[in-house]
């Protein structure tokens, strides 16, 4: 014989008929049964867990944060470590020819992304980037391209898709990649697919290893960035995701965006109020006095008589122009209409 508290009765008869409601994010309750299924179940239940603070360029921020988390955790546990002791191992010269390498590759996507956008001098550039640095720079390890006036570009796909006007899409942190947009992570899986590291060498073991190597070379070139940002930033996930969207931005517009309009600004309203007021104009009076000197100079004349055709007496300023020391003009008389 089996003796439970009342509550916990309860509570294994609500387990057994199941809620009356089924919020957006009840998960069934089954066993993983492998490691993808496990980390899939994280990511459903730290979206669920993680309220969105209603970016409307972030509609996926629950499922976004909890990718973010991972890649987070990948990158202390991880790559940052590595990306330490390559940079305290390998000399400052050594890992600058390792990123001219890379570069001389990468300006490959430059040539082609600025001839799709229409920049034909920019890509005829590259090109001469890419020879002049591939011969006379030892494989691209020297940059010598930029030293006889040949500028780097930096263009990739997902420019060259918002150049042709597709919008940058929802945001999206990718795995291991980290923050990207739908058009943007398209062009980033469009050029690792077709690029020539990956097409031109057929060995795996030195495809993956060259991979591997960018990556590392990559985050050691972000270190002092990322200990600024870890400083700076009270909320990581959303600061990463504003500093994205600015950088992409101008590097759409290739360094010259637009001016933002600034929604935190009141803006002035301009709103045309319904004829509740009648003007009138008077005839001129019978015996205007002169300003006199002072009155002039001060701006302020007190008002006087003035006598309109009908006899009657109304009491108006007359106006006089104080910059320009006119005579005075006509006075208006302004009477208010009826509301009813």
């Amino acid at each position: 014989m089996r003796f439970e508290r009342p509550e916990l009765r309860r509570r294994h008869a609500a387990d057994r008929s199941g809620p009356a409601t089924a919020g957006p994010c009840r998960l069934p309750v089954r066993r993983p049964t492998s490691a993808l299924t496990a980390a899939v179940a994280a990511l459903a239940l730290a979206g669920c867990a993680t309220p969105g603070t209603g970016d409307p360029r972030d509609p996926l921020e629950p499922l976004n944060r909890g990718i973010y988390e991972i890649n987070d955790a990948v990158d202390r546990a991880l790559i940052r470590p590595v990306a330490e002791v390559y940079t305290a191992v390998v000399p400052s010269p050594a890992r600058t020819g390792v990123s001219n390498f890379f570069g001389n590759l990468y300006d490959f996507w430059n040539a082609t992304n600025n001839l799709l956008q229409g920049k034909v001098g920019t890509a005829v550039s590259d090109i001469g980037r890419i020879a002049l640095n591939t011969t006379v720079g030892l494989l691209g390890f020297v940059d010598v391209a930029s030293r006889v006036g040949l500028e780097k570009s930096d263009e990739d796909f997902g420019q060259t898709l918002g150049w042709w006007g597709i919008g940058h899409g929802p945001y999206l942190v990718l795995p291991l990649l980290g923050p990207s947009t739908l058009r943007d992570g398209t062009g980033t899986v469009v050029q690792i697919v077709l690029d020539p590291q990956t097409r031109w060498i057929d060995d795996e073991p030195t495809r993956w290893s060259l991979w591997g190597l960018r990556l590392i070379n990559n985050r050691a070139n972000l270190l002092g960035v990322g200990r600024v940002f870890d400083e700076a930033a009270t909320d990581r996930y959303a600061f990463l995701r504003d500093a994205y969207f600015q950088r992409r931005r101008n590097q759409l517009w290739d360094g010259n965006p637009p001016r933002e309009k600034d929604f935190s600004r009141v803006q002035p309203s301009i709103v045309e109020l319904p004829p509740v007021w009648l003007r009138q104009d008077l005839p001129s009076p019978v015996a205007a006095p002169a300003a006199t000197p002072d009155a002039r100079a001060t701006g302020t004349i007190e008002p006087e008589a003035i006598a309109p055709a009908d006899g009657t007496r109304v009491d108006a300023p007359l106006a006089t122009p104080v910059a320009t020391g006119g005579e005075p003009m006509a006075a208006i008389l302004v009477t208010r209409a009826a509301l009813d």
